[in-house]
């Protein structure tokens, strides 16, 4: 007798595909400022090197281009990245046990919800399209043709 399979056939892409996979949702729409703060000495500070790596790419930074990104280079600190929402709520997040994927995991299960749905942004703008419909960049109404 034996015993029936359970789970999955194929193995998981591993690490990398899974960062990328955080990666791809990344959204800094909700955020005015993040700053990563670490000593450049110290033997823990590969996962906010990487964060920081990640977090300042194009890609990421086109999502929103008033936020602020900063590095301060402190002496004997221990590695943080403090992140200051529009909202005026700030998140600390402390990287000294923690790897990549740990970060951004939580980074996006805390800023993903705070976007805005595009939805609304889309219903806003087609109504004020609606609106003006009727008139020129002036603000004058159109002569009807004859």
């Amino acid at each position: 007798m034996s015993v029936p399979f359970s789970g999955g056939f194929t193995r998981s892409a591993g690490i990398y595909s899974a960062i990328g996979k955080q990666l791809k949702s990344v959204n800094l729409k909700p955020i005015k400022q993040v700053v990563f703060k670490f000593d450049p000495f110290q033997p823990n500070v590969k996962t906010i090197r990487d964060c920081m790596f990640l977090l300042s790419s194009q890609r990421v930074l086109n999502t929103n281009p008033r936020c602020v990104i900063k590095t301060d280079i402190a002496d004997n600190c221990e590695p943080t990245i403090s992140i200051t929402l529009d909202e005026g709520k700030k998140l600390l997040f402390k990287t000294e046990n923690l790897n990549t994927l740990e970060v951004l995991q939580e980074f996006n299960k805390i800023v993903v919800p705070l976007i805005p749905k595009e939805e609304e942004i889309v219903g806003k703008v087609a109504g004020k399209i609606a609106a003006g419909a009727g008139t020129k960049a002036g603000g004058k109404p159109k002569p009807a043709r004859k």
